[in-house]
């Protein structure tokens, strides 16, 4: 829980972000509230993917920490920083592009050009997120999350701050809507990455980890990132991918209640399950520290323990989505809404949570272990079954249910979305308890200490 309890609240960021968006933007009327999620969820496809690919940093620094070598995991900060970049360009660009996506999904005008412009204003700003997770997944690895706990919780309060100058033009800033909420997310952001990354440049920092030793970028260890961590990427990717269009096709097209009621049900599952990443990314830390000291018994003990926490959070989380799913919706319902849109969205949302509250314990399953398996360095067989399962019942199930029984609505595809994730649950299980990772050497001690600071060779990854 040392390690844990920084990491589950500076997880929190970016959804938190996004949930402060979304009630804030509900006041502009559900037209808008729907094309923030839309725009929202399109950024974080590219957004997440590139830096879920970047996290397993945090293995490879864990491990040299356990190893005895922590001053070895500064090289992977900066060439992490140097691929954030580089992931900042197909971004950049790809804003300026993002209606014609946009339009192949939606017949309306109007919502193409709401969402896009929320889209836009984040894909511009992507680095920052990007780089931030990336100083995040160093500390993680250290060890000393609470850097990056203290930064997320001023990244919250500076877009709460902004989101409420810039969406409705309070203290002389311009009245910027749907524009000015993403410009408040890209700015926390920003907040986000500098102050982590001012105490890893402080004079106490890097003289005792020598973090400017190795700041020039190595294709060795750019080569090492992509090698081992492109299956988190792919597996976070695919699944966001699934999950557009499952919210904005699928969804989409049953109606205005409907769509906004899945939103509003997706965006307490996000706070349901971001925290539960947080102490993944704990557990992935630790698993990796004991593997890197060679005690794999204490890796896999503190992967089940990991579980039984995650289990028992999201288990709270279920009983809170049943017993206050009225209450939940009427947080998001302002008087923009007519009152016949109103309760069809409270009607529809409540079978919705009931539906979330079902696969709870199997996201908690899957999220802990996803995050056990990468740091042992077993990534690329959860990627790719993930990828196989998302497509198969998220989209082939969900979609089917949607069009052979279309009286149940938004639940239909709620059900494909509920088998997903419990098989996924499963799977994972299965595929840590039966323990192929435990025959991975991801870093290896040099056969000779070098007199630079330069990093070892890692032997590779199983897949």
């Amino acid at each position: 829980m040392t390690v844990a309890a920084p990491s589950i609240a500076a997880m929190m960021s970016y959804p938190l972000k996004q949930f402060v968006d979304a009630r804030m933007v509900s006041e502009l009327g559900s037209g808008q509230f729907t094309a923030q999620g839309d725009g929202g969820i399109v950024a974080w496809v590219y957004i997440g993917t590139y830096f879920s690919a970047l996290s397993i940093i945090s293995t490879y620094v864990a491990q040299h920490l356990g190893a005895g070598r922590p001053e070895r995991g500064a090289a992977y900060l900066w060439n992490g920083l140097f691929l954030a970049l580089l992931g900042a360009v197909p971004a950049f660009v790809g804003a300026f592009f993002i209606e014609h996506l946009f339009g192949a999904f939606f017949a309306d005008p109007e919502r193409v050009e709401m969402a896009s412009l929320y889209c836009r204003v984040l894909l511009l700003g992507a680095f920052f997120p990007i780089a931030a997770r990336v100083v995040g997944f160093y500390f993680y690895g250290m060890h000393k999350p609470s850097v990056v706990f203290i930064a997320s919780l001023l990244g919250a309060l500076t877009n709460i701050v902004f989101n409420y100058a810039l969406i409705f033009g309070h203290w002389g800033f311009p009245e910027l809507g749907l524009r000015g909420a993403a410009l408040g997310t890209v700015i926390a952001s920003a907040v986000e990455f500098t102050l982590p990354m001012a105490v890893f440049c402080s004079p106490r920092w890097s003289r005792r980890w020598r973090v400017f030793g190795e700041w020039r970028p190595s294709r060795r260890i750019v080569r090492e990132i992509i090698r081992v961590g492109w299956p988190g990427g792919v597996t976070v990717g695919n699944e966001m991918t699934c999950w557009a269009i499952f919210m904005a096709v699928i969804i989409g097209r049953l109606g205005e209640a409907h769509s906004a009621a899945s939103w509003i049900a997706l965006r307490y599952m996000t706070l349901s399950f971001q925290p539960t990443l947080g102490l993944q990314m704990a557990v992935s830390a630790v698993v990796g520290r004991h593997i890197g000291a060679r005690d794999r018994v204490a890796a896999e003990h503190r992967a089940w323990l990991g579980m039984k926490l995650g289990m028992l959070y999201m288990a709270t989380c279920a009983v809170l989505f049943v017993v206050f799913r009225d209450r939940l919706f009427g947080f998001f319902i302002t008087d923009e809404y007519s009152p016949e849109i109103a309760a069809e969205i409270l009607k529809v949302g409540g079978a919705v949570m009931i539906c979330a509250a079902f696969f709870q314990l199997f996201d908690a399953m899957a999220i802990i272990m996803f995050g056990a398996l990468r740091g042992a360095g077993d990534t690329v067989w959860p990627g790719l079954v993930s990828a196989a399962m998302s497509w198969i019942l998220i989209i082939g199930v969900g979609g089917s249910i949607s069009l052979l029984w279309p009286e149940l609505g938004a639940v239909g595809p709620w059900i494909g979305a509920a088998l997903f994730i419990t098989a996924l649950g499963t799977t994972m299980v299965w595929r840590f308890a039966r323990g192929p990772w435990r025959e991975i050497e991801l870093v290896r001690e040099p056969e000779a200490e070098p007199e630079s600071a330069a990093l070892p060779e890692p032997a590779g990854a199983a897949t």
